[in-house]
This record gives C-alpha cells, sequence and structure tokens, in this order.
C-alpha cells in the first residue's frame, strides 16, 4: 500500500486544529458517504480514504506519530487494525441522517452488503545482511487454503519490529467485497560478527597491550569490505572508533548510521621467559 497523505485528502494543510479536521471531514463524508452514491465504487473508495485520513488525524497518538514522521515510516508501524482500532463516528453519521451505517473490525467496513476480507499476519525472518542491502525476498505462506509465493521488496535499513503491507493477498472478501491484506512482522536476525544498534553497527576488535600503549593500525571487515583504521598511542579499553556513514541505511529517509569498533585489550595468559623479563624490567620502571 502507498503511503497515504492524510492531509492531502482532507484538503488541509498540517498545521490545523481539530476542529478544522472534523469540519473537513463531516464536508466529505456527506459528499462521498455510500448512500448518496449508491453503486458508485469511486465514491466508496474516497469514503474509505477520508475515514482513515480521519481516524489518524483525529487520534492525538496517531496524529502526532504520523505529523512526526511522515507518511512511509506511520505505515510501517501501523496496521490497517491499528489505525481503526476504537475509531467510532457512529454519532457525527447520525447527526449527518446516516443512522450509523458502518461496521469496523481492523478494516473499514461500510453497510452496504461488501465485507472486506481479513488481514493474514505473519512473521517473516530476514537475514542481517538483508536488512542492510534491502532487496527482493520470495515469500510463501498459506492463503484461502491454498499455498503461494510471491517476491516482496525488502526495504534497505529494516529492523526488527517494523510491519510490510502487500494489498490484496490477504483473505477473500464477502460479497464483493476487496480482499485483506499480508502484513509481515519483521525479525532481523543476528550476525556472528556484528552487532546492531540502532542504524549503527559496532564489532569488538582485540590489540595487544604493546599497539594499545604505542598505537597500531588494523584492518577491519564492514559490510562495505575492508577498512584499515587507526588506534591512536594509549588507546583505553571500550574506546570507540567511528566510521561515519558505514552504517545502516536509514529506512525511507537519506542518511545512514556510523559503525563503531570498539576496543578490547588482550593480556596473555602465558608468558615466555624473555616476556616476563621485559615486563618486570617495564614495571621497575612505573609501566
Amino acid at each position: 500500500m502507498a503511503a497515504k497523505e492524510y492531509y492531502q485528502i482532507l484538503g488541509l494543510d498540517k498545521d490545523v486544529s481539530l476542529e478544522d479536521i472534523k469540519k473537513a471531514y463531516r464536508r466529505l463524508a456527506l459528499k462521498y458517504h455510500p448512500d448518496k452514491n449508491p453503486g458508485s465504487s469511486d465514491a466508496e473508495e474516497s469514503f474509505k480514504e477520508i475515514n482513515e485520513a480521519y481516524a489518524v488525524l483525529s487520534d492525538p497518538e496517531k496524529k502526532a506519530h504520523y505529523d512526526r514522521y511522515g507518511a512511509a515510516h506511520f505505515h510501517q508501524h501501523y496496521t490497517h487494525e491499528d489505525i481503526f482500532r476504537g475509531f467510532d463516528v457512529g454519532d457525527l453519521f447520525r447527526e449527518m441522517g446516516f443512522g450509523g451505517g458502518y461496521h469496523h473490525h481492523g478494516n473499514f467496513r461500510f453497510n452496504v452488503g461488501r465485507y472486506s476480507g481479513d488481514d493474514i499476519k505473519m512473521e517473516f525472518t530476514v537475514t542481517f545482511r538483508d536488512a542492510y542491502t534491502g532487496g527482493e525476498r520470495w515469500v510463501a505462506f498459506d492463503r484461502n487454503g491454498e499455498h503461494e509465493e510471491i517476491m516482496v521488496n525488502i526495504p534497505a535499513g529494516i529492523n526488527t519490529g517494523a510491519r510490510l503491507r502487500i494489498p490484496g493477498k490477504g483473505g477473500e472478501g464477502n460479497r464483493g467485497g476487496e480482499p485483506g491484506d499480508l502484513i509481515l512482522m519483521i525479525q532481523v536476525a543476528g550476525d556472528p560478527l556484528f552487532n546492531r544498534e540502532g542504524d549503527d553497527i559496532v564489532v569488538e576488535k582485540q590489540v595487544r597491550f604493546t599497539e594499545a600503549a604505542l598505537g597500531t593500525s588494523l584492518d577491519v571487515v564492514t559490510l562495505e569490505g575492508t577498512r584499515k583504521i587507526k588506534a591512536p598511542a594509549g588507546i583505553q579499553p571500550g574506546t570507540r572508533i567511528r566510521l561515519k556513514g558505514f552504517g545502516f541505511p536509514h529506512m525511507g529517509q537519506d542518511g545512514r548510521g556510523d559503525f563503531y569498533v570498539r576496543i578490547g585489550v588482550s593480556v596473555p595468559e602465558q608468558l615466555t621467559t624473555a616476556q616476563r623479563a621485559l615486563l618486570e624490567d617495564l614495571a621497575e620502571k612505573g609501566l
């Protein structure tokens, strides 16, 4: 489903009051209500869109998320069910002379004999590297008693908790109603080398005590290939060296996270006689 611009649907600017939003909704609901446009699929589609826009913009929490992050990000986190949960315009409809005339159970439905199909929700695991690069992946699922496989576009930068909606791949509608959607609840798998912190990537790199004290150059494997970094003399355990812009893409936005190399200092468990003598000499010199 394409990201919907709710202010545009209601013909409003962003800096409007709740009362302005309500007035715009009433005006458009009167115009496109199915009872006033019997048999018009275009009017019914417009009516669905203005109800969805009003369901979001009349709810302070949903509106705040939409205003802050934008349409694309909003639809990654709110399903159709989430949008209409708790949404009730029965009183408004009665004021307009329509007597309610609607039902909603996750999908907005109309009392005109059609019922939308249910959404199908399933967990979908994406590899660490696929989440980094994005791309098309096959998804297998059961729908209406049959096994299906479809190609789905995975956005670069996707993270655990995101939801991808594939329109029309849910349960069948009733009496000519539209089918529901397939909703993929994303889990991003871990990686043995890399750790993810938001859109940043962190790796651990061990150096010897002498390298930490004197400084050294290190070859670091990133998801864009090997990069050389410098660890300055006197670097302390736990210090993070940043490679700017080598992290995950910000999904749906410009820019990327960063790549951090967290330095650890390895201490030998055993020493040769010569090494012990040298260290004892250094200790006597105050090191």
